[in-house]
């Protein structure tokens, strides 16, 4: 009974350190480290993402890599422009640690579960600047967001019109 006790506690817990930001959710481990403000929206920037498991949850997004794509600058991780028909992703700035997943190759699974592909990582998607031309004038990418080419959104078989979707990810 003991045992039993002491795990609905700990589940009362870990539902106690969950924020709901903008319908996100966002691990109170990591809050938010201010707020930016660009064409009269504001939004909150984190340094940190949520911790990373086995499937680990996160957005799927969109990204160009290529040069005068929408991804403003170069990748950060080479500085330099790809071709999206490669497999490859930009990490929030939290799970990009600083560029330390440069280069490594991770597991990306739809949130149906239906399809995974792996992918590289070539880029931050930077959760804490934006508005500016190194950002091609976009808002900081949430902290929970997996930036993909054309070619990893074609592997699991999304439509790219959705603009984004639920997805998990690890390191392969």
């Amino acid at each position: 009974m003991a045992a039993r006790s002491a795990a609905v506690s700990l589940a009362r817990c870990l539902l106690s350190i969950l924020i709901i930001n903008s319908g996100k959710l966002i691990s109170a481990g990591c809050a938010p480290a201010g707020k930016m403000t660009c064409n009269g929206v504001t939004k909150a920037t984190y340094n940190c993402s949520p911790p990373t498991t086995s499937a680990t949850p996160a957005v799927l997004t969109l990204n160009d890599f290529s040069k005068g794509g929408d991804g403003g600058g170069a990748s950060e991780c080479d500085g330099r422009w790809h071709n999206n028909s490669f497999r490859m992703v930009a990490l929030s700035t939290g799970w990009y640690d600083g560029g330390r997943r440069c280069g490594r190759i991770v597991r990306v699974t739809r949130g149906d579960g239906r399809r995974s592909t792996t992918a590289k990582v070539v880029d931050e998607c930077d959760s804490m600047m934006g508005c500016d031309a190194e950002h091609a004038g976009q808002m900081p990418c949430d902290n929970n967001i997996v930036d993909g080419s054309k070619a990893v959104w074609e592997a699991l078989e999304l439509d790219q019109d959705l603009g984004t979707v639920p997805v998990t990810w690890t390191m392969a």
